[in-house]
This record gives structure tokens, sequence and C-alpha cells, in this order.
């Protein structure tokens, strides 16, 4: 089964972007030691237009061949003339207000999140790579295999979150972490299964609670 990634970037205290939706002052954070590694282990990540830049115009996807993004994640782009910012992945933009695609190659849905990637987890193919926004990962958190987390040595003190759900605690197994120049740190996590017993515990204790109040 295809995995669902969040690979996002954020500050200290968990920001993905300024409150504007703008998050041009991680790029100072991006040193010569780190683009590279970002550039060569994901180079799917990298927009389109930019990838000729950097020298991977032809490099293949190693991991991922379709990108999920919130309407705010993807409508700043089509202004700035790049309609369609992963041309070399499927691209599908979750939106409820945003009637009509600006760009063929971009499929714009107003369907359930979740269904849409139950539906995409069952299809062949590489995985399947979150972009963002907050509110987009928070609902489709109870789907997400994976977070790779490029986390910035900066405090932002507001912005949009890298979550916004109810209260539901998940627990994620710390699966990588890697320290850069700068201080940025890449973390990878996997999604916790807990086993059998454990999920009766927490089952009890949380009739227990109940019941206590």
């Amino acid at each position: 089964m295809r995995k669902l990634t969040y690979f996002v970037g954020t500050t200290i205290d968990g920001f993905i972007a300024a409150p504007n939706g703008e998050f041009d002052f991680f790029m100072r954070y991006v040193t010569e030691d780190f683009a590279p590694t970002l550039f060569t282990e994901y180079p799917e990540t990298v927009a389109t237009p930019a990838r000729a830049a950097v020298g991977i115009a032809e490099a293949p996807n190693k991991l991922f061949d379709t990108v999920l993004m919130g309407r705010g994640t993807y409508e700043p782009n089509v202004p700035a003339g790049f309609a369609n910012p992963y041309a070399h992945l499927r691209q599908i933009v979750f939106s409820r207000t945003l009637t009509t695609s600006p760009d063929p190659a971009v499929e714009v849905t107003a369907e359930d999140p979740l269904s849409t990637v139950r539906r995409l987890k069952q299809e062949d193919g590489l995985g399947i790579w979150l972009c963002g926004g907050g509110k987009l990962a928070g609902r489709l958190l109870p789907e997400i295999d994976e977070l790779i987390i490029k986390q910035y040595p900066v405090v932002a003190g507001s912005g949009i979150p890298l979550f916004t759900a109810d209260f539901a605690p998940r627990d994620f197994t710390l699966t990588g972490s890697r320290v850069f120049e700068r201080g940025n740190v890449l973390l990878s996590y996997a999604r916790t299964t807990p086993s059998p017993d454990a999920r009766e515990a927490r089952d009890a204790s949380a009739v227990g609670s109940s019941a206590a109040g």
C-alpha cells in the first residue's frame, strides 16, 4: 500500500508559514550542506520551475509521484505564473471554493480528503506527498504514515501551524535525525501502530477516566 508522507518545513515553535502564508524567511537556512541533501534525496519536492536551476531537471521521482495541497498552499503560485508548480507529479488541490483549475494538469477537488487518500493508497505507484497546509494536514492526520520535518532554527511566534486539528494525541516513532551547518534538523517519524495490548490498556484507561469524571 502507498504511504502518505507529510514533508514540510517548520520553525522551532511549529509554524510552517507566516500568518499570510509566506515562507520566504526559511530560505536563508537552506545552506550549502542542506540544499544538496534535499535535491538528492527528495528531488520530486523541488518545484518544477526550480529544478533546472539546481541541476535536477531530469531527476527521476524517488519517493513520490503524487502531491496533495490545500488551496492556501497552491493558490499563491498562480499569480506568479506557477499554476502548474509540480509538473513532474500528479497534483491534487483540495478546495470547496476553488471551482475550476487554473491549469489542466492540476486536479481540483471538493471530495473529502480522507476518502481521496484512502482511494489513492489502493492504487499502484510511488508514495503520496502531503505538501500542506496545516488545516489539510489536520484533516489527513489519521492517514499520515510518515512525517519528514525540516526544522529550521528560528522561532516565528505566530503563523500557520504544522497541524490544525482537534486534540487527539497520536504516537509517532523517530526513525531518523540529522543536524546541518546552520542548525537545520531533518527529522523523520513513522506512525506508531499500537499493539493490541496497548490499545486495550488505552481504552480501559479512557473508560476509567470517564467513570471517575
